[in-house]
């Protein structure tokens, strides 16, 4: 690779970095010396990027395209725990305790990711106090999502779960348009929020039928627009 086309590399790393929640606080400088060396990684629908029990080599921040993180089980069957869009990252656990992956990531779509190296990693936050407290925060965060997936598995019935999932997905998105719908990001499939509320996908398939005959949601042909979020809210506490 010439000189001139790697700057150009680097440059577009660089300028992809400052839209990344995690680096918000560095200044220009600071991210020009975080892309240098550093090169990114593209997944095909389905690659998978690590397995559950893999060492932790990177952090993995995501540029485009979404991420599943999943536990799969001996059955073949997995646990959806949550769906990472660009901007956010993944993999830090496995850096932090030294044990290994706790989880699987997995490509839904054509993505593309940054992986940043341990040594990289474990130095911006004895470097960088603001980084860190990103990294800590986002942690906390997965905590609570983690907490409320287990209260849900416990005290909901599958129809409440849904709900819940559904309500929460637009809740984290966000930006109704003018009639105050919330068109979630996707596609997602129906298997998809089987293995997020611990179901099969007949009965999800039954499920997204009453609540759309109950105005909450509309379902088309590549997405799941939220027509009612209060609706669902109220539902996923029944």
């Amino acid at each position: 690779m010439s000189s001139v086309s790697h700057h150009a590399e680097s440059e577009a790393l660089r300028a992809a970095l400052e839209s990344v929640p995690l680096f918000c606080d560095l200044v220009a400088e600071d991210l020009a010396t975080l892309a240098a060396g550093l090169r990114t990684r593209r997944y095909r629908r389905g690659e998978v990027i690590f397995h559950q029990g893999d060492p932790g080599d990177a952090l993995h921040i995501i540029l485009s395209g979404r991420v599943k993180i999943s536990s799969p089980s001996d059955t073949g069957v997995e646990a959806i725990l949550t769906t990472l869009r660009p901007g956010e990252f993944f993999g830090s656990l496995a850096l932090l305790d030294g044990e290994p992956r706790s989880a699987s990531a997995t490509a839904v779509e054509l993505t593309e990711t940054l992986p940043l190296p341990r040594d990289r990693f474990r130095q911006l936050l004895n470097e960088r106090p603001e980084v860190r407290d990103h990294v800590f925060a986002e942690l906390a965060g997965e905590l609570r999502r983690l907490t409320n997936h287990v209260e849900e598995l416990h005290f909901l019935d599958i129809a409440g779960r849904l709900a819940a999932r559904l309500a929460r997905m637009a809740e984290e998105q966000g930006g109704a348009d003018a009639g105050g719908e919330i068109r979630l990001a996707g596609p997602i499939t129906q298997g998809e929020l089987a293995a997020m509320v611990g179901s099969t996908r007949q009965s999800v398939n039954k499920l997204l039928g009453y609540l759309t005959d109950d105005g909450m949601i509309r379902v088309e042909r590549d997405a799941i627009v939220v027509i009612d979020l209060a609706g669902l809210q109220r539902a996923a506490r029944r």
